[in-house]
């Protein structure tokens, strides 16, 4: 397994992020051994979301690792200030002290390794979030701080607020990032990377944990120009451009004895900045489909083959 570093943390954080948004306490004979393998691998991060199944997420993986006693080799990464119903936007400091302390109390946890804001309000000024974010980080709650589906210019923002006021700026981001662009967004309020944000991550060097890294099963071989049966994937990723880039992968995939979405997750692991690749396996087979994916080094000009932007 190969890792990156993120300022705040005790570990490096593996390239390979579990995801475990199905998770929940009744099934964890069937996710258990994933967990398990997935650590075996050399896995160390597990992301969950103080949203997902409406907390079962977190109570489960809470669950393994007491089980498991793997606490002391595993990053926690769990998100707050998504949402609720139709509440509207939360992101905001009472809404981000209220589900930090909701998350810890289902993991069970005394802090979390990471923790992201899993939506923006581009409304709400930058400055009080900075502060509360660094408060839990002083009261020992978090470790480092970063978020998911923010813009670039609005992280920009926020860390030049913090190196002003000599306070903790966000260390990841989590967008969308994979080699099929996204039309529009997969859900509202989410964010895929596009060439700018690209750009500014390579210059910047932030690190990018990235979701849906490979376009939601695009380059499993099930869809098709023909094949409409998945209405919000072929909203999001179904054009001409990632018809293209799809056969590409699927052309240097058997140049390399390898598949076609195990070249796809190469192709984010493979930027020009720190990337993290966000997987959610339903069994081993996947997982370690997904960590032979992992070790593939393309070149740049590959890279630049595949998303269309050079000749080969």
């Amino acid at each position: 397994m190969k890792y990156i570093q993120i300022p705040g943390l005790e570990r490096d954080v593996s390239r390979l992020i579990l995801g475990t948004d199905y998770y929940k306490p009744e099934i964890l004979d069937r996710i258990g051994p994933i967990m398990d393998a997935f650590v075996s691998i050399g896995g160390n991060t597990i992301d969950t979301a103080e949203i997902y199944g409406g907390g079962e997420s977190e109570k489960a993986l809470g669950m393994w690792l007491r089980e498991s006693k793997n606490r002391n080799v595993v990053n926690v990464w769990t998100k707050g200030a998504h949402p609720h119903g139709n509440s509207g936007p939360r992101v905001y400091p009472q809404a981000i002290r209220e589900d930090i302390s909701v998350s810890l109390d289902r993991l069970q946890l005394e802090y979390v390794d990471l923790y992201a804001l899993h939506r923006d309000d581009p409304g709400v000024p930058v400055g009080p979030i900075v502060e509360v974010l660094n408060e839990l980080i002083e009261s020992g709650l978090v470790r480092a701080i970063g978020v998911s589906n923010w813009t670039h210019q609005r992280i920009q923002e926020a860390n030049d607020y913090a190196k002003d006021h000599g306070l903790v700026g966000f260390s990841f981001s989590s967008p969308n990032l994979s080699l099929a662009r996204a039309n529009e967004p997969f859900w509202t309020g989410c964010i895929s990377v596009d060439d700018e944000a690209i750009r500014w991550h390579t210059q910047s060097q932030l690190p990018l944990l990235s979701w849906s890294a490979q376009a939601r099963g695009f380059f499993s071989g099930r869809f098709r120009p023909d094949v409409r049966d998945d209405a919000n994937i072929v909203r999001v990723f179904y054009s001409d451009d990632n018809w293209e880039r799809l056969r590409r992968a699927e052309q240097l995939a058997k140049e390399k004895g390898m598949t076609t979405i195990q070249i796809a997750l190469a192709y984010v692991l493979n930027q020009p900045f720190p990337t993290c690749a966000l997987i959610g396996p339903g069994n081993l087979d996947e997982l370690h489909s997904s960590h032979q994916g992992s070790q593939l080094v393309l070149t740049p000009e590959e890279m630049g083959w595949l998303d269309l932007s050079s000749g080969k």
